[in-house]
């Protein structure tokens, strides 16, 4: 598996490379920008099926960041939404077979990691002014700076790593599974083709097995009767480089590499994005702000 490809460059600013990641990226902003529009639009009173599920879901999503960051905290919402929604659809962009994921590229994370970081220290600056926020890395003493200064950096290098681990390991696999069945397919198609008489005898218990698979309605006869009359008819018509193997077994594993693993990371760095925001923004003393959203005043559609 190799980095993400560049297309070709723009002749500004020395040159900006457009690479796989950036055409993935762009699809999946252009997607749920229309997704947001297609959603938002003809809102009733009596909201129909569509409008039930995407006020439940943005109903869920508050009710989340205020559990986790609190009620002071929900003007995050949007961007916490904005984020899941991104790293999820970066995510299952790859298993489109056309477009690279673009989490699976350490930039993509890097970038959201750093601007967590940064989003943190612009909270603590406007909480504690300039001098008060770096004050706070001296705090409870002065030995402690230097590890200070390591946690501020270690936090978005592990909430980068993490992610793009995940991703890309997954996809590593992956890769590795598709190369290991297309050698199997051809090693097994070439012993079996080496004779018409064995190819037609696993071509016929194959058959015998599928029959029974489906007399029976046993999965376990269907499958290997399918895989051995696959065997036997591609032998016999010589076609030897067929990587017919490859068919199923993947599949399984996409949707745990891309679809699960991929929903628990989108999750698991939202989790961590507001955890973080959340202890450099703690609630006021003296009560919500007036120009902060509340429970109570969150927007509704109905």
């Amino acid at each position: 598996m190799t980095g993400p490809k560049i297309y070709f460059v723009i002749p500004v600013l020395g040159g900006i490379p457009i690479t796989q990641t950036t055409v993935s990226s762009f699809v999946v902003m252009v997607l749920l920008c229309a997704a947001g529009v297609w959603l938002g639009r003809g809102l009733q009173k009596r909201p129909g099926a569509r409008q039930v599920l995407v006020e439940k879901g943005v109903g869920m999503l508050y009710d989340m960041v205020s559990d986790t960051m609190g009620p002071h905290n929900l003007y995050w919402t949007p961007y916490i939404g904005a984020l899941f929604l991104s790293s999820l659809g970066g995510t299952l962009i790859g298993m489109t077979g056309i477009l690279r994921s673009a989490t699976s590229d350490l930039s993509t994370t890097a970038t959201w990691a750093v601007m967590t970081s940064v989003l943190c220290w612009a909270c603590g600056i406007r909480a504690n002014g300039f001098f008060g926020w770096l004050k706070g890395f001296t705090e409870p003493v002065s030995v402690m700076l230097p590890m200070n200064i390591i946690s501020e950096i270690a936090q978005p290098i592990s909430m980068a790593f993490r992610h793009f681990g995940n991703i890309s390991g997954g996809a590593v696999l992956t890769s590795l599974l598709y190369s290991a069945l297309a050698t199997l397919s051809a090693m097994v198609l070439g012993a079996v083709g080496s004779s018409l008489a064995a190819s037609a005898v696993v071509l016929a218990a194959g058959a015998a097995l599928l029959a029974r698979g489906f007399f029976k309605r046993r999965m376990p006869s269907k499958i290997a009767g399918a895989v051995l009359a696959v065997t036997g008819l591609l032998a016999l018509l010589g076609l030897w480089g067929v990587p017919y193997l490859e068919v199923g077994v993947p599949g399984v594993l996409s949707l745990y590499f891309d679809v699960f693993s991929g929903g628990v990371q989108a999750l698991v760095f939202s989790l961590l994005t507001m955890v973080y925001i959340g202890n450099a923004c703690p609630a006021p003393e003296d009560g919500a702000a007036p120009e902060q959203e509340t429970a109570a005043e969150r927007p509704h559609t109905s």
